[in-house]
């Protein structure tokens, strides 16, 4: 068995819990930007002389790059040494950000976006590596909460802080807040964090051949989410292609890895069936996480006319409340197997999307919001942290930077796949609903026709004419449907996620038993 505690001579050096504020303080900063700019892209696009379909480019360009680097991580790392690929990705993403926000154009801001994605792919796997490394097994989940702090509440108060800093500043300072975090960050890496004792750099070795696959695949599928649903999916030739190039690539990487000893990706750790699991468990996790994080603020802003900032205020209790228990969780995977903790996790995320999905509607206050966001999101609390437990139990350490680029990996993927999918059901579901409403409304329905007759005469005594207030009642009344009919799509959207929460739980029996406060064992 293997102690996941460093050498005694490391332990006694620096306070673990300083290490462990360190790499959250770069990991909040890296997965803030995947969010922070999206209120802004209006702004953005009409500063640089833009459409704002074209400055979605600046969204996408980070993912794509972004999605490359993470499964690399593992192999970089060993190539150059942890620490200093750590400290590398934190110096070209705080450099990228401030060239970011002087970029004079879009295309120069799409291509420091670019530089920005790159280097910080590496930032949350590394983060976790050296967390896993620096605490012993008991500790393991108090730590994890405290980075998980940083991973799942900076997407939900990134549009809230966008939206502000945009509307009282300027967008370019979205990016320029990074410059003093990454430099602290520098700063405090090179005086706290060594490289693991366990590990021995390799020589550069390039696999070229993986390498390209690899970034064709992940980019041209990123591309595909991204753009699917404004470009109707398959209904483009553009989309078609994309995912055939996507599918080709990620097959053909998936086999020419399986086939080399020292793969740049290490695929072979999904055999082990605990690392397995949580990696589609995360999948999964990003998947409901990103996509209902989308879902409400849409809500919110275009049916129920809450401000950019109003909305995020009624994200911002869930983030808090994600922060407190986070740390009580951590706490409980000394006490509990991890599994039951996600089991409870699943249940309580499930109930508070179906909860969303029976309480909501057109006229409801802001206190409705509020309160079922803080029930899913108090339920997320009890994932992430867990999961990743379950991930690297069974997990040799050598293995542990390969095992953090892919577990960060599935949950990237499932952000842009549970994103794309729900905007997809939304556009649809309140096509298909608003025809299915509108075959109720008839000549022969008295209740609308009375409906109608109550709009006209109101209208009337506003002084309109007979014939101007039944047309201007037709509109109220098409756009009341419009309205009733995307909000039903809304529902079904909450509700598909939290069937999918709940068809989780039967899963978490498929894994092998861990013990709490028992040292990881060696992969198997």
């Amino acid at each position: 068995m293997a102690t996941l505690a460093l050498p005694r001579e490391r332990t006694h050096e620096v306070n673990p819990w300083l290490i462990a504020a360190t790499v959250m303080l770069a990991t909040f900063m890296e997965v803030l930007d995947t969010s922070v700019a999206n209120v802004s892209l209006p702004h953005i696009a009409g500063s640089l002389s833009a459409g704002v379909d074209e400055s979605t480019w600046v969204l996408t360009s980070y993912l794509v790059s972004n999605a490359i680097v993470l499964p690399l991580t593992g192999w970089l790392s060993n190539v150059f040494g942890r620490k200093q690929f750590y400290m590398a990705c934190v110096a070209i993403f705080t450099v990228s950000s401030f060239l970011c926000g002087l970029a004079p154009s879009l295309g120069m801001l799409v291509f420091f976006r670019v530089l920005q994605g790159a280097g910080g792919g590496g930032l949350q796997p590394i983060s976790q590596a050296i967390l896993v490394d620096h605490f012993p097994r008991e500790k393991q989940g108090m730590a994890m909460a405290v980075y998980g702090m940083g991973v799942v509440v900076a997407p939900t108060i990134g549009p809230t802080l966008g939206g502000w800093i945009t509307d009282d500043f300027t967008w370019r300072w979205i990016f320029f807040i990074n410059i003093p975090v990454g430099i602290l960050s520098i700063l405090m890496t090179s005086l706290l964090i060594k490289n693991p004792a366990h590990q021995e750099k390799r020589k550069l070795k390039i696999d070229y051949i993986g390498l390209g696959l690899l970034s064709v695949g992940v980019g041209f599928l990123q591309v595909v989410l991204d753009k699917g649903q404004r470009d109707d999916w398959f209904g483009s030739h553009f989309i078609e292609w994309a995912t055939i190039v996507a599918v080709i690539a990620i097959v053909g990487v998936i086999i020419w890895e399986l086939r080399q000893k020292e793969p740049m990706v290490d695929l072979r750790l999904l055999k082990e069936r605990n690392f397995a699991i949580a990696v589609f468990t995360m999948y999964i996790l990003g998947f409901v996480l990103y996509g209902t994080t989308v879902l409400l603020p849409i809500l919110l802003q275009t049916e129920l006319g809450y401000t950019a900032m109003q909305s995020g205020l009624v994200l911002l209790p869930g983030g808090v409340c994600m922060m407190m228990i986070m740390p009580l969780v951590g706490w409980g995977l000394g006490k509990f197997e991890a599994r039951w903790l996600v089991v409870v996790g699943l249940l309580i995320t499930g109930t508070g999307l179906f909860l969303m999905g029976s309480h909501f509607d057109l006229q409801m206050g802001m206190q409705t919001p509020v309160l079922v966001w803080i029930v899913s999101r108090f339920g997320v609390a009890f994932l992430f942290v867990p999961i990743n437990v379950i991930a690297f139990y069974y997990v040799d350490k050598l293995k542990t930077n390969d095992a953090t680029g892919l577990i960060n990996l599935a949950r990237n993927i499932g952000g842009s796949m549970g994103i794309s999918f729900v905007t997809t059901l939304l556009d649809r579901g309140g096509q298909s609903n608003q025809v299915t409403l509108s075959a109720h409304i008839t000549a022969m329905n008295q209740y609308f026709q009375a409906a109608m007759q109550g709009m006209a005469q109101r209208l009337i005594a506003a002084g309109s004419s007979a014939t101007e207030a039944m047309q201007q009642a037709q509109a109220m009344f098409y756009r009341t449907l419009q309205n009733q009919a995307t909000m039903l799509s809304f529902i079904q959207d909450f509700r598909i996620m939290g069937y999918i929460c709940m068809a989780m739980i039967p899963v978490m029996f498929i894994l092998k038993k861990t013990r709490p406060g028992r040292p990881r064992g060696m992969a198997h």
